[in-house]
């Protein structure tokens, strides 16, 4: 019963990148899930080429999202079943192998004890938490959507498999719209959009070189984070 996202207006334009940055409890996911329509919002709109989200069938709306969270989710089924799933429609197996190329999947995939076939425990406990992940882009690849939704958390990694998935996120972003929530300021330099929220509002608003040369609230996150 208490507002959660306050006077935020914002207009992405086509294949840009914007990056929602704050503490947690800020609104970031929330944010996510309005643009799903996991949440209604009760004043304002949001629109899509000009159309408005709450005229298009949410099935239709999500199925032009594409979504990697960090906290991963699969099955108990095959490697490419797991994959193909994100496609809502049916995929050849060469065009799973295509998607697990693209997300720097397939080298591990090869060395699975059945390959593609090897089946995923309950919750992919027999993955690496990194296996798992490039798993999840390269569901988002097969599906081959307009929008993108990217937690790009790899707290939980090494240095060398976040770098791994950062390409893989970076290849996936290419030519699409793109949410990112970011918790390494150093991975959204190159955002076309910076949005700073603090307990539900917008208080910055820029592009990275903007955002420090205004020295508010970005540029402590920042130098938070570049002392740590």
């Amino acid at each position: 019963e208490k507002p959660v996202i306050r006077d935020l207006s914002l207009t992405v334009e086509p294949g840009h990148m914007v990056a929602i940055v704050g503490p947690t409890g800020a609104g970031k996911t929330t944010l996510v899930n309005l643009l799903m329509r996991f949440y209604e919002i009760d004043s304002g709109k949001i629109a899509i080429n000009g159309r408005s989200i709450a005229d298009i069938n949410k099935d239709d709306l999500r199925a032009g999202i594409g979504m990697v969270l960090q906290d991963t989710w699969l099955f108990e089924g095959t490697i490419a079943e797991n994959i193909a799933y994100g496609a809502g429609r049916d995929v050849s197996m060469d065009e799973v192998v295509a998607a697990a190329k693209k997300a720097q999947a397939h080298s591990f995939i090869r060395h699975l004890p059945q390959g593609y076939d090897t089946v995923v425990k309950a919750e992919g406990s027999n993955l690496s938490q990194g296996e798992r992940q490039l798993l999840t882009i390269a569901r988002a690849f097969i599906s081959r959507p307009d929008i993108l939704i990217l937690d790009e958390a790899t707290s939980s990694v090494d240095t060398r498999t976040e770098a791994v998935i950062q390409e893989a996120m970076e290849r996936l972003r290419k030519g699409r719209t793109s949410f990112v929530i970011a918790h390494r300021l150093s991975t959204i330099r190159s955002a076309d959009v910076i949005l700073v929220l603090e307990d539900g509002d917008v208080v910055e608003q820029g592009s990275h070189e903007e955002l420090l040369a205004a020295q508010g609230a970005y540029a402590k996150l920042h130098a938070l984070q570049f002392e740590e």
